[in-house]
């Protein structure tokens, strides 16, 4: 069953009166790229946030974020008192140097560098603090995979509706291509004929066979129609069974169109032109939604 690389997940919990809310949101990626966001009181977890993320996401661009709040009024952030002192005796210094008189607000001083900062939790609190975290992150990575799944299914639907049309396609090519060379025989030898009727020549039958057998040689598609064919099963068979298939679907998919532009090049019939024409358009379909598979 193929996972979409697109992906929202938000989850707020309320754990020993610090409520928690996670958000994560992916998109597609070639690898795994996370961006991890965090309250500076908790950076202390921005391993554990990453291993977790790693666990359960096999490719994408994953920004996570968390906020939280005390919601019991204890305080969350300290005041350094040492820092706020040094600053005041410098203003007093330089408004006597000055013989300015001025005012100093003690809100705007709060708003200085390295005044206010977030209280570094105690050990007891800060395993505490981590299961919880990682607790609710968890669960906002069910809720995430859930998505990417339905996602995945919706894409599973419109690849093999694209893999069908091809096939259909190609039922069509190869019907086709074996009435080409029975025509090109009869355009050859009625052109000819024709040319030679003046000169009251006889055309040679042993000629003929061989120039319809050179053309024959020349546009022979079976090969490529038996390979796309192939390639068809293979991709089907990965959307089936590949949790992680977008690099092989990625693969395939350059292989089917690889064929395509073998059989449209060996191919002289207007017909089978354009079958190849609706043939790569549902390939282009195909590689632009295989770029959303995980």
């Amino acid at each position: 069953m193929l996972n979409s690389m697109t992906g929202f997940a938000r989850i707020c919990r309320d754990v020993d009166g610090i409520s928690y809310a996670v958000e994560i949101k992916t998109v597609n990626n070639r690898y795994f790229k996370p961006s991890i966001k965090l309250p500076d009181a908790a950076t202390f977890l921005e391993q554990d946030v990453e291993k977790l993320l790693r666990q359960n996401i096999y490719r994408g661009a994953a920004n996570y974020q968390l906020r939280y709040k005390n919601v019991s009024g204890e305080p969350m952030y300290d005041i350094d008192s040492a820092a706020l002192k040094s600053y005041v005796d410098k203003l007093n210094g330089i408004q006597c140097s000055n013989s300015a008189q001025c005012r100093i607000n003690l809100a705007d001083l709060l708003l200085l560098p390295g005044v206010v900062r977030p209280q570094e939790p105690e050990n007891e609190k800060a395993q505490l603090i981590r299961k919880a975290v990682l607790d609710v992150t968890a669960q906002a990575i069910e809720q995430l995979k859930k998505m990417r799944a339905q996602e995945g299914q919706s894409l599973a639907d419109d690849l093999k509706q694209q893999c069908d049309r091809i096939g259909k396609l190609l039922e069509d090519i190869k019907s086709r291509s074996k009435i080409v060379i029975s025509e090109y025989q009869d355009r050859l030898a009625s052109r000819v004929k024709d040319l030679l009727a003046s000169a009251r020549l006889e055309l040679d039958s042993a000629t003929l066979a061989r120039e319809v057998a050179l053309f024959a040689d020349r546009s022979d598609i079976s090969e490529e129609i038996i390979r796309l064919s192939t390639h068809i099963e293979q991709f089907l068979a990965n959307c089936r069974t590949g949790e992680y298939a977008g690099r092989k679907l990625d693969f395939i998919s350059q292989e089917m169109l690889r064929e395509a532009n073998t059989i449209a090049s060996k191919a002289s019939d207007a017909k089978i032109c354009s079958d190849v024409v609706e043939i790569k358009s549902c390939i282009e379909r195909i590689k632009e939604q295989v770029q959303n598979v995980e």
